[in-house]
């Protein structure tokens, strides 16, 4: 009976190739007289010629992940530089009053934001009568409590944005929002939310990162707690009986 040769597949041939690095020493000529197509015209070329176009490829795409890591790295410096001079203005403040005025000023400047608004509840009665402690609804309070996270997405009727006001005194015209919630005690409860805007729709995304949003409102909770009533004092302890 004859027996019939083994196939040799193209993957035979590759995995040879694979656990046999010396093939090529024993053999550089081939190197030179196997003929590759031209990735990027119809002209052949040698092996090594094609294996030094598939290096530069190679260092070119390393070299553009290498800029934008550079770019990536020098936004986060200058995000970190606005944050620290926001957060500075508000030290600076000596007015708590003047807090929340400083707080959206600063803010809508130093981040270049259109338009941001803001409202407390459960404030000291010395701060009643502040606009930003104006009325809210039960559902924005609800709705603040419920927040894990700051919210960012489309302006599809939120009472918040009602709130916003831009540099120049206008209000309305936001299509996008990021509602951030403001916590103050332990457990924390709402207190606030504050409320940025933008008529750009791709401004705040629901799939937009939230870590710098959520610092902004950790910032601004620490800020504008001087709004809310002292805490009361604890009962001083009775004094000691007296032996006789």
């Amino acid at each position: 009976m004859s027996s019939q040769a083994p196939t040799v597949t193209e993957q035979d041939i590759a995995d040879f190739l694979a656990r046999t690095p010396s093939f090529f020493e024993r053999h550089a000529e081939l190197l030179a007289k196997v003929q590759l197509s031209h990735p990027h015209g119809a002209r052949a070329v040698s092996l090594q010629e094609r294996q030094a176009e598939m290096l530069r490829e190679k260092i070119k795409g390393l070299e553009q992940k290498i800029i934008e890591m550079i770019r990536n790295g020098q936004e986060n410096v200058a995000i970190a530089d606005r944050l620290h001079r926001w957060t500075q203005a508000l030290m600076l403040t000596v007015a708590t009053a003047e807090l929340p005025a400083v707080l959206l000023k600063e803010l809508r400047h130093q981040f270049l934001i259109p338009q941001a608004g803001l409202r407390l509840w459960g404030v000291d009665e010395a701060f009643a009568e502040h606009e930003c402690a104006r009325p809210v609804s039960t559902d924005v309070k609800s709705f603040a409590s419920s927040l894990s996270q700051p919210y960012c997405g489309v302006n599809s009727g939120f009472e918040a944005a009602g709130w916003l006001q831009a540099a120049d005194g206008s209000e309305g015209g936001a299509t996008s929002l990021a509602l951030i919630p403001l916590q103050h005690g332990t457990p924390a409860r709402s207190f606030g939310l504050l409320v940025l805007g933008s008529p750009d729709p791709t401004r705040y995304t629901a799939e937009m990162g939230t870590e710098f949003l959520t610092r902004v409102g950790d910032i601004a909770s620490a800020a504008l707690a001087r709004w809310l009533p002292a805490a009361p004092a604890p009962a001083a302890d009775e004094p000691a009986a007296q032996a006789d």
